[in-house]
């Protein structure tokens, strides 16, 4: 098994916040960086030592990343498996690239998750239109539709009532293709557990998260999750039998519904760390980024126990400026904005983080800000 040491090259693939933030984590301890994005002077890019700027499937840009580094990892899903494959066969990617496979089609996750053992939400493959109106009378609503590949933050997916909502449903298929009905869980709260792994198998978890989605995109993450002991003690189990069913190496961030009587479904899977996991930086021992840093180096893991509560909230392109203006009347907030370009709605540019001795007081601080007030 390789150790990578400080003073040698960390390769991400991908430019985005979750790259600029593996790499500043990497940066605290010594290790170079090069990146691999489509974008001019992305966000990694901005503070890489090596910048290719090419598409994620350009296999001489691959070779490239391949030749600059001692270690290759990536900081999202949606790039493109087959040439994560190859890539493996010329580089050192610990994290291999099945995971990316079976994370990018939500056909093959819910196999995956059914074969760990783990509760998920019923569901049936839609192949075509008429493989919906054939299925949808036995299986009942309200149901979701998901597009199989490519869908995020509430994109591809449509909610089914009735029989009127197949209308829409059938005009998702016909853009997307396959796709995964499901049953709508009447969930209480939305949670997420974050494992990490090395090498060696050493395992380590976050704190739960509690989340809280506004139009399907993550507002809000509460630590520690309002939930009874035993309920967190199964989230945790779940997601490390998720995580040995796959072998992890790297990071996996579950998200998972909880239910009023403490019942857990398991919902998505993403092969890195997490904006739900945000909140580490300065509320845990070790964050998910120096963690993951530590999980793919293959050094010892830390313990990621929580120093204070806290809640994380994230800045949308309509927050940034009202974020920056009240930097006076909220002295105690930590701001992480992220180096991108535009500041359009919606789009995720930073977020804050506030640690506290209580919570629902720190929920009333951020909402009494009116910063949020047009999310």
């Amino acid at each position: 098994m390789k150790r990578i040491l400080p003073g040698q090259t960390i390769g991400i693939i991908g430019g985005g916040q979750l790259g600029r933030m593996m790499a500043l984590a990497a940066k605290e301890a010594g290790f170079n960086i090069a990146v691999l994005d489509p974008g001019e002077n992305s966000p990694c890019g901005q503070v890489a030592d090596v910048e290719i700027q090419a598409a994620f499937d350009d296999r001489e840009a691959l070779k490239r990343l391949a030749e600059s580094s001692d270690v290759i990892t990536y900081e999202f899903e949606n790039i493109n498996a087959d040439a994560l494959k190859w890539l493996t066969t010329i580089a050192h990617v610990p994290q291999g690239s099945e995971l990316i496979r079976i994370t990018q089609d939500r056909r093959y996750e819910k196999n995956m998750l059914d074969q760990a053992g783990v509760p998920v939400a019923p569901y049936k493959i839609i192949e075509n239109e008429q493989d919906l109106y054939d299925k949808i009378e036995t299986f009942g609503f309200p149901a979701v539709l998901k597009t199989s590949t490519g869908g995020y933050d509430g994109k591809g997916q449509v909610k089914l009532n009735t029989m009127e909502d197949l209308d829409e449903g059938t005009a998702l298929i016909t853009q997307s293709g396959p796709c995964v009905l499901e049953s709508f869980i009447q969930f209480d709260k939305e949670v997420s557990v974050i494992v990490h792994r090395n090498e060696y198998g050493q395992t380590t978890t976050l704190p739960i998260a509690e989340n809280i989605h506004i139009n399907h995109i993550l507002h809000q993450s509460i630590v520690p999750a309002r939930l009874e002991p035993e309920v967190s003690g199964l989230a945790i189990k779940l997601a490390l039998q998720i995580a040995d069913q796959i072998g992890l190496v790297g990071t996996l961030a579950v998200e998972m519904f909880v239910t009023k009587t403490g019942e857990i479904y398991v919902n998505e899977l993403a092969p890195r760390p997490h904006n739900s996991g945000h909140y580490s930086i300065e509320a845990c021992a070790t964050s998910q980024f120096h963690q993951h840093i530590r999980a793919i180096c293959n050094w010892p893991l830390k313990t990621t126990e929580l120093v204070m509560p806290v809640v994380m909230v994230n800045i949308l392109g309509q927050h940034v400026e009202p974020v920056i203006g009240a930097l006076d009347s909220y002295p105690n907030w930590s701001i992480h904005l992220y180096g991108k370009a535009e500041a359009k709605e919606n789009r995720k540019m930073g977020h804050v983080t506030i640690l506290t001795h209580d919570v629902e007081e720190a929920l009333i601080e951020a909402d009494g800000s009116q910063i949020w007030k047009t999310t």
